[in-house]
């Protein structure tokens, strides 16, 4: 049997934020063309497919195990029940069966929390579409998986080529050193052996990589013991990173002291718009496809990048529609952007993601200048939060004892309470740009055309915009709060407006 894996606590706190009104998974809705002479069963191939695959993702056959009484963080461990056709389901929708119904349902279904008894992820597929399309919806629990590891299981999905053949795997070996789990007293005793070796050698370049070891299990004398385990490891880790970040912490503090900096400081502050409210348990899809070389030539001309270019359309569209309703702000809205911490080659099922706040120029009205704003502020919002990077991971891994179930409560009276209605927000809206192929996939002999993100909102920000690059497409997910934007394609469809706006300043040809 596998061992068991804690999760971390950025992991675990999307468990404890999850609420009825906030779920707290992602997800995508693909969108896939049948050969025009395909004669079989799509979902039993597709099915079939995944099966063969799943070792290749070990993580998606794990289901949590909480400790007693919530002490402490959950682990993942081996569902000895998995059974796939509890995790992938044939869909259906109400006639006209368009991308419309598909929008308005996958809405619907992205509402609903995932069974935490199960692993968390679901796949459907919708089939017999027009145009012999078949829509495949995903959805996949935010502490199980970020965007960057959600691309290294892309490879139990996709292929490169629309005839792939099952791939062959290696006889699993048994090995030597699988033996039984050490007790609690071997645990301790090996834990404080590592304890001691370290301090033979304090504060060394390897003290950020100590580790000791831990039980992996769940009654409350290793829930105590690996608690300890973890709080000595962080420790250590802070000691052996304290040089370096007071250095970053002398070389931010002096900008921030910087009288020119004050106003760039203001400008982080988010203004009060109609979509920073209390959301309900209801949601809204839109989605809508760019073209990838116009939208990065229209970022080139401006000297910026595709992420610049993209924060603009989301601002130009923000400004459209908050100016339909007469509520757009003196002061700019601001985007929260996540970074990515994944090193290359990285595919671990965890999550690692900084971010930062990020102007979005709203108060301007032209849109060249608008553009020209953004690309400044997010060069500084960049430098602003750059010498904390390597940090973030000794921060998100800090945890108390009870914090699982004071964290749960607390987001529940966050959520019951109405406080987001009149608190100002941290950010007003997400805006997130994730890397794709640029080659064409396929899945079961079916060609890949589109592929849209499906994100989160949280109350005080009922709109998400993320962003998935797939061959010379840019695909736009937006997910709202159905009570705040109930036509949330409204606003998708205004972004390929203000392309056509944005080229026009720049003088480019559409």
């Amino acid at each position: 049997m596998a061992e068991a894996v804690k999760l971390s606590t950025l992991d675990a706190g999307f468990l404890y934020m999850e609420t009825p009104e906030m779920p707290m998974h992602v997800g995508s809705l693909s969108m896939f063309q049948l050969p025009n002479d395909y004669q079989g069963d799509f979902f039993e191939a597709f099915k079939a497919q995944i099966a063969d695959r799943i070792e290749d993702a070990p993580m998606l056959k794990r289901k949590l195990a909480r400790t007693v009484l919530d002490f402490d963080h959950p682990s993942w461990i081996e569902d000895e029940q998995f059974d796939i056709n509890r995790q992938i389901f044939r869909a259906s929708l109400a006639a006209p069966s368009d991308m419309a119904a598909l929008r308005r349902t996958v809405g619907w279904m992205h509402a609903k929390l995932l069974n935490r008894a199960r692993p968390l992820w679901e796949f459907y597929l919708f089939e017999n579409m027009p145009g012999n399309q078949v829509g495949l919806y995903v959805k996949i629990h935010h502490a199980l998986i970020d965007g960057g590891a959600g691309m290294a299981l892309t490879r139990i999905i996709y292929d490169v080529v629309p005839d792939a053949r099952p791939r062959p795997r290696a006889t699993a070996q048994a090995k030597p050193d699988q033996a039984e789990k050490p007790g609690l007293a071997e645990a301790a005793n090996s834990a404080m052996e590592s304890y001691l070796r370290f301090w033979q050698a304090p504060f060394s370049p390897d003290a950020v990589n100590f580790k000791l070891p831990r039980s992996g299990k769940t009654d409350l004398g290793s829930v105590l013991l690996d608690h300890v385990a973890g709080q000595v490891e962080l420790g250590v880790k802070f000691a052996a990173a304290l040089p370096a970040m007071a250095g970053a912490a002398t070389r931010s503090l002096a900008g921030f002291l910087d009288p020119a900096r004050v106003n760039d400081l203001q400008t982080l502050v988010a203004p009060k718009t109609p979509l920073n409210k209390s959301i309900s348990s209801e949601r809204a899809f839109g989605s809508i496809t760019l073209p990838l070389s116009r939208v990065k030539a229209m970022g080139k001309a401006a000297g910026g990048s595709i992420n610049d270019a993209v924060m603009a359309l989301s601002a130009g569209m923000l400004r459209r529609y908050l100016a339909e309703t007469g509520d757009v702000p003196a002061k700019p809205l601001t985007a929260g952007v996540p970074i990515s911490l994944r090193e290359e080659g990285n595919a671990n099922t965890n999550n690692q993601v900084f971010a930062m706040i990020c102007p979005l120029a709203t108060d301007i009205a032209d849109p060249k200048q608008r553009l020209a704003t953004i690309i400044g502020e997010a060069g500084k919002a960049k430098a602003m939060v750059s010498p904390f990077k390597e940090f973030v991971p000794l921060m998100t891994n800090a945890s108390a004892l009870g914090l699982p179930m004071a964290a749960q409560l607390l987001a529940l009276l966050y959520s019951r309470s109405g406080l987001a209605d009149v608190l100002p927000p941290a950010t007003n809206v997400c805006i997130s740009n994730v890397p794709g192929p640029r080659m064409s996939l396929y899945a079961a002999g079916a060609e890949l055309l589109h592929l849209y993100p499906v994100s989160i909102v949280t109350h005080g920000m009922a709109l998400n915009i993320t962003v998935q690059s797939y061959r010379d497409q840019l695909e736009f997910g937006l997910i709202a709060g159905a009570n705040i934007l109930p036509d949330v394609q409204r606003l998708a469809d205004m972004l390929a407006d203000e392309l056509d706006v944005l080229e026009a300043a720049f003088a480019l040809a559409a």
